[in-house]
Parts: C-alpha cells; sequence; structure tokens
C-alpha cells in the first residue's frame, strides 16, 4: 500500500498544533500587516489578528503562499512518502490552487492537487476526509477524484455583526452601511463554491440565526437531496470572541440532537472581509466512501 500525505493550507482552520496531532501538513497563509510578512498561526495569532483588524490606520492584505513554500513542503513529504495530496482554498477565491496544479506537474504523477472548492470549516472536513480516506489505502489520484466529484456537496452561511468590514472592501456602498447599522440589518452570506456572496438580510442576530437554520435545512433536502441530518456533517463557525458562539452551537444542537456540532473559528482569509463577531453554520454531506 503506498504512503499517501495529506496536505492543506491554514485557510482550513486546521492549526499547526492539530496539523501534527492528526498527521496533516498545514501550510500558513501569508498577510501583510502594513507591508510586513506574517504568517497565520507561526507569526500570527487569532487574538492579534482581530486586535489589529480593529485598528482603522492599519493595512490588511491576504497573498498566497509562495512557490518555494508549497515545492519545498512537498519536497519534505515526498522524502517519506509514494504520494501528496493538496487540497489548498477554492480556486474561486485565491490563485494558489491553480498555480500549485501547474507546479504538480513536474511531480510525474505524485503530487496530486485538489481543486475542491472550498474554504475553512468546510475544507477542514475535506481535509480530514482525505486522511481517512488514504489511512484506508486509497491513491492519491482516487482521493482526488472523489474530493473534486463531491465538492460541491457543502455549504457555508454567515451573519455578520458588523457592515463596517464590507463597506471597506467594496462589497456594499457607505450608504447601504449606514442605513443597514441604524435598521440593525444584517446581511447573511453564503459560500457555495467558488465566492462569498450575498444571500438574505435579517433584522437583528436572532433573525439571521433563523434564516441560517432554514437555509442548511432546505440544502439538505433540495440541494443534496436527503434531508436525514445523520447523513451530514454539520458545524458551528465564528470571527473574534467565542463567547457568542458557544450560545449558538447550542442553538444548533438543539435543532440537531443526534449530531455532533463541530465548532471552529472561521479562517483568518474570511474574517478579513466580515470581520470579528461573526456567526456561521455549515453543512457537508458525509462521503459514502467512508461511511
Amino acid at each position: 500500500m503506498k504512503k499517501i500525505a495529506i496536505m492543506t493550507d491554514s485557510n482550513s482552520g486546521i492549526t499547526q498544533a492539530e496539523g501534527k496531532e492528526l498527521g496533516i501538513e498545514v501550510i500558513p497563509m501569508p498577510f501583510y500587516i502594513n507591508d510586513r510578512l506574517y504568517l497565520e498561526d507561526i507569526t500570527l495569532t487569532q487574538e492579534e489578528f482581530y486586535k489589529i483588524l480593529s485598528d482603522e490606520s492599519i493595512s490588511i492584505t491576504t497573498s498566497m503562499a509562495s512557490i518555494g513554500t508549497i515545492m519545498d513542503a512537498w519536497e519534505k513529504l515526498l522524502a517519506v512518502n509514494d504520494e501528496v495530496v493538496f487540497i489548498p482554498m477554492s480556486s474561486g477565491l485565491s490563485g494558489m490552487c491553480e498555480a500549485s496544479e501547474v507546479l504538480a506537474r513536474q511531480y510525474e504523477g505524485k503530487v496530486f492537487v485538489v481543486d475542491n472548492q472550498r474554504i475553512s470549516v468546510t475544507q477542514r472536513q475535506s481535509v480530514v476526509d482525505a486522511k481517512h480516506l488514504a489511512d484506508m489505502g486509497w491513491n492519491g489520484k482516487d482521493i482526488k477524484d472523489i474530493l473534486e466529484k463531491t465538492k460541491f456537496d457543502s455549504s457555508i452561511y454567515i451573519t455578520v455583526d458588523t457592515l463596517k468590514y464590507l463597506k471597506k472592501g467594496g462589497r456594499i456602498t457607505p450608504a447601504a452601511a449606514a442605513i443597514g447599522t441604524i435598521l440593525n440589518v444584517k446581511p447573511i452570506l453564503q459560500i457555495q463554491g467558488e465566492r462569498l456572496d450575498a444571500y438574505a438580510k435579517a433584522r437583528g442576530t436572532k433573525r439571521g440565526k433563523e434564516i441560517m437554520l432554514d437555509a442548511i435545512a432546505r440544502d439538505m433536502k433540495a440541494r443534496f437531496g436527503n434531508d436525514d441530518p445523520r447523513n451530514y456533517w454539520i458545524a458551528a463557525a465564528y470571527s473574534g470572541g467565542c463567547e457568542e458562539a458557544k450560545i449558538w452551537k447550542q442553538e444548533i444542537q438543539e435543532v440537531y440532537p443526534d449530531n455532533e456540532i463541530l465548532m471552529n473559528p472561521l479562517s483568518l482569509s474570511v474574517s478579513c472581509h466580515i470581520g470579528p463577531g461573526a456567526l456561521a453554520i455549515t453543512c457537508t454531506k458525509k462521503l459514502e466512501a467512508i461511511v
């Protein structure tokens, strides 16, 4: 049986410590803060990120991992493994996936880049699934094929706490942000594949939660064709502090008492555009090959 290494980036939400525990290589995503380079979970913690994000005088930009960083990681893994499966963030959100696919051609079928169209909690689930498949004896090509075949079998819905960062990123106009703040309007955003898109608007957080729960239930039945929650991984996610997130997780658990509700922070690449205080719910269809 071939030895298959699984690799991802920190957009998956898998920390360096978790990666070592799970046997998964995690490439840290770079952030430029006032033009100085920081690496997620190595020289930039979640707490430090949100402290910096709150300072409007500081410029934060995201970037893709360097070609050298990616290739160095592959070389290290191939020194002790037969193949590498790399699961980066969605190709619709970054050029890293496409660049990695080009690089992989130099490795003569030993590196498989998965264009999984996911980010954050759903990307994390793909990585965990890939590790299970590798442990079951699947080879790199087959793991890539099944993850790409099922790449749209997931949903993320997010309600933001403030319109400040959507306005800053040009996703809403200053006028719309001002009116929304006065009326306590909470945009509901969705990630289904390539983009972060608008989904709905809610008056207040309570109504936002109701809309997200309804959306997940509708996706299970209409989008994925199976409304039995036991066939899905359901997770809560958040940005910034986690006290409200703990309440949100419990509320989801009450709706889905037979599911183990996972809870993880949203990736910093997403949080950069929506700010702290966001709450999210995700569902991902379980792989039949594993269950």
